[in-house]
């Protein structure tokens, strides 16, 4: 005959949502179609429309919410969607800037004009080294210079004449002395036809081989004509000066007049007036420094060692400061551009301008080394990155909140040895739009908020994703399509009615609540690649119910060797748990083991012992730093639930200790406080506890018991103690009547249930858990107090006791309140 089930216990129905195969309005997912819409996320993504439809400064986008619930790839999907029908924005380039090279100039350009105005630029240096060779060898080149140095030889033969006539009959003659590049005119005597120097000519006189008169004569008259030759001297050098500056402004002319020809479809095809004001310093500048242009091609020149031959400057360098830095180049770019930076350095969101050390061992850099990051790439759309990421680089959050609240960004290295590198460019700052997209736990978004006072300024919207939805007919719906969908996309078997429903009962169970469905839908990806795994391994065409309970249990078996290594001590006894039989102040508790990517439960032992005194309820966790505030809060509530019930007419008269045996690790959670107070009234009551039964649930100070979290994996770490010391029908365990709702067993417990061979009750007060537990009615208070042979009034009598027993403690053999101390010292006989 089966036992009669309780008041208290839950029925069948109601320990697990399901869904029947008929429910669903398919055989397999190849008769629906695929989910084409963002499911179970209204609220975030409202919000993110909202964020990317304002363009008021401030409005990016926080993205909260847990890791798992496919954040990122909702986020690109929607901005993919919503910058569809948006222009490109511009191209960047940064060029030189001529006046202050430490500046760089940015330039913009229309999308794909950047790198188009990069190679036109090019192809005009290409032309200009080409050109400038022939240029100077040319015909009119050559005339040209022939003009000026035929008018110079002119001028020169004239000053030449001019002396020459002043000299002439007067024994003296003009001879030109070369001096470095000019060649200086000096007199000197005429003898027998031949010039001599003077100091030839005085050796002449002292051997008496010339008259000494007419030595005299010559000296006088040369030093008289010196003054005017000097003169002449200089009058030489400002010709040779201006012949120099005639031939330069020669070669200028001519080149300016080559390089504005070259440069004209340039100016007409780029007709913006920075880009035009660049093209006119571009060519002041080489016609300011064209003696290494003219060089070109000029081949090796005389070094400053005779014999020795110096190569000239290649046409690289001659050209390099005359080069365009694409920094940006959006002519592939469709619509906004929209960044993911999965690896948030300083370099990598905000770029860097990079050094190379040159001959001599020092660092060099210039404005071609300029490096654009993503942040800079992504102008003029979305940048989206993990901000846990990108939080812990080094000057990453500062610069970032930086650029948000100035709308500008100045590319630079962040180097935190910059002391001893070399001076940096500072090029001119790049002018954003962009949105930024953020994706954080909102644990990090609170905390940035409360200690960050930037934060409500530049991340105006947050975007919040739920971890679950509610379970409808539209919602079931919308799985099964998201289902199809991942089948069409990973090239998976299709899934039976049957297995799309053990998917959805599984993902109702992740989010703890019969009524919600998990909307983690990467790990609900994941389970549909394992169950196809499997159904592979069964030679199977399509994906059924086995097929994915055997995915489950392969990842349950995958993860949960800690479970079977504590259930193994269980077994053999190292591990205090009885499931059987009935002890006074001792009750099976339940305690949730996380293990990251796996949770289960067990039974732990706790134990009361109560006795005369003052103390109170002492924690022995607590005392031995081993319990959690939480839990410290939870074992304060039970002297409030003491106080309410059974210290309104006399003093609470109590010292107990309560302790989760074996427990050699910390403990938090006042999920155990319901279990601790039955442990302390069965040993106030000196009531037994079924040992059978296991026990979860916090409680309040007036005895209502409240639910808790782990509410499945506690019971089936209880079932499996049961299964594996024998179950006798008896067994079960007791949760919070609130946490019915939560119920997600699995199938082996289940059966276990409908069987009758495992129990589950559900409670609301702690007088209905206190009679489950010990079979013993709890009673309720009257005018009289509680009713006899109920626990309450034998705890009330037993605290009576104690408080009695602690007052007669008190006092001295005459009834007057004394210290024991003071009674005992006067009893003690005194020494001799």
């Amino acid at each position: 005959m089966a036992k009669k089930k309780t008041t208290y216990e839950v029925p069948v129905e109601k320990l697990k949502w399901t869904l029947s195969p008929g429910q669903l309005s398919f055989k397999t997912t190849d008769d629906i179609e695929p989910q084409s819409e963002i499911i179970g996320q209204q609220r975030g993504v409202e919000a993110f429309r909202f964020g990317v439809g304002m363009l008021k400064q401030g409005y990016n986008i926080f993205v909260t919410g847990e890791p798992g619930l496919g954040r990122l790839a909702t986020v690109k999907r929607l901005l993919e969607e919503m910058t569809d029908k948006k222009e490109p924005p511009c191209d960047l380039c940064y060029v030189n800037n001529f006046k202050t090279p430490e500046a760089p100039i940015m330039l913009r350009f229309k999308p794909g004009q950047g790198g188009r105005f990069k190679k036109d630029m090019q192809n005009c240096l290409d032309v200009i080294k080409r050109e400038v060779p022939q240029l100077f060898e040319s015909e009119e080149y050559i005339n040209r210079k022939n003009q000026i140095a035929e008018a110079h030889e002119k001028k020169v033969m004239s000053f030449y004449k001019a002396i020459e006539d002043q000299v002439k009959d007067t024994g003296l003659v003009v001879v030109r002395m070369q001096m470095g590049p000019i060649q200086r005119p000096d007199v000197v005597p005429l003898v027998d036809g031949e010039p001599k120097r003077m100091i030839e000519l005085e050796e002449l006189v002292e051997n008496s081989r010339f008259p000494r008169e007419e030595f005299e004569r010559l000296r006088d008259k040369r030093l008289e004509l010196k003054e005017e030759i000097d003169q002449i001297v200089q009058d030489l050098k400002s010709l040779q000066k201006e012949v120099g500056e005639k031939n330069d402004e020669v070669d200028r002319l001519m080149f300016m007049a080559m390089a504005q020809d070259i440069l004209k479809p340039l100016r007409e095809t780029y007709d913006d007036d920075k880009v035009l004001q660049y093209l006119d310093s571009m060519l002041e500048n080489m016609v300011e420094d064209l003696e290494p242009i003219k060089t070109l091609g000029a081949g090796a020149k005389q070094g400053p060692i005779p014999g020795l031959m110096m190569p000239g400057p290649s046409p690289e360098m001659v050209f390099h400061p005359y080069k365009v830095n694409l920094l940006v180049d959006n002519s592939e770019t469709e619509g906004s551009p929209v960044i993911v930076e999965s690896y948030p350095t300083y370099r990598n969101l905000f770029g860097s301008i990079e050094r190379v050390m040159d001959r001599n061992g020092g660092w060099h850099t210039d404005y071609t080394k300029i490096k654009a990051g993503s942040f800079v790439k992504a102008n003029g759309g979305y940048l989206v990155i993990n901000l846990m990421d990108a939080i812990m680089e080094p000057g990453v959050w500062q610069t970032l909140k930086r650029a948000l609240k100035t709308e500008q960004i100045e590319i630079e290295t962040f180097d935190p040895y910059y002391f001893i590198s070399a001076t940096g460019l500072k090029p001119e700052p790049v002018d954003m739009e962009v949105k930024v997209v953020v994706l954080g736990s909102a644990y990090l978004y609170s905390l940035l908020k409360h200690y960050d006072e930037d934060v409500p300024k530049i991340f105006k919207v947050r975007a919040d994703y739920a971890s679950s939805m509610d379970v409808t007919g539209e919602s079931v719906q919308q799985v099964a399509r998201f289902i199809r969908k991942e089948v069409d996309k990973d090239g998976l078997r299709p899934f039976a009615a049957e297995g799309v429903a053990s998917v959805m009962e599984e993902a109702v169970r992740w989010s703890g609540r019969q009524e919600k469905i998990s909307t983690a839908f990467p790990a609900m990806a994941d389970l549909l690649s394992e169950a196809n795994y499997f159904a592979g391994l069964a030679g199977a065409d399509v994906v059924t119910d086995r097929h994915v309970k055997e995915a489950i249990d392969a990842k349950v078996y995958r993860s949960n060797q800690v479970e079977e290594r504590i259930q193994e001590m269980i077994d053999r006894g190292s591990l205090f748990v009885d499931t059987d039989g009935e002890v006074v102040g001792q009750v099976n508790g339940l305690a949730v083991y996380s293990l990251g990517d796996y949770m289960f439960g067990k039974p732990a032992r706790i134990t009361a012992v109560t006795a005369l005194g003052k103390e109170g309820i002492i924690n022995i966790e607590r005392e031995a730093d081993m319990s959690g505030p939480t839990h410290n809060k939870g074992m304060l509530i039970l002297s409030g639930y003491l106080r309410n019930r059974f210290a309104q007419d006399k003093p609470l008269s109590l010292a107990a200790s309560i302790a989760f045996e074996q427990s050699y690790g910390g403990i938090d959670g006042d999920s155990a406080s319901s279990t601790e107070l039955y442990a302390l009234l069965s040993s106030l009551s000196g009531k037994p506890i079924r040992q059978y039964v296991a026990v979860t649930g916090s409680v309040n100070q007036y005895g209502e018991v409240q639910p808790i979290g782990g509410v499945n994996q506690k019971i089936e770490g209880f079932y499996l103690c049961c299964k594996n010391a024998g179950l006798t029908g008896r067994q079960g365990v007791m949760i919070p009547y609130p946490n019915v709702k939560d119920l997600m067993l699995r199938d082996e417990v289940i059966e276990a249930v409908k069987a009758g061979t495992f129990h589950i009750w559900a409670v609301r007060t702690i007088d209905e858990g206190i009679e489950i537990l010990t079979g013993v009615k709890a009673g309720v208070r009257g005018k009289t107090g509680y009713p006899k042979n109920t626990v309450n009034r034998l705890v009330d009598d037993k605290l009576r006791e104690l408080a009695d027993q602690l007052i007669a403690y008190g006092k001295d053999d005459n009834g007057k309140k004394t210290s024991r101390r003071k009674t005992a010292a006067k009893k003690k006989p005194a020494k001799k």
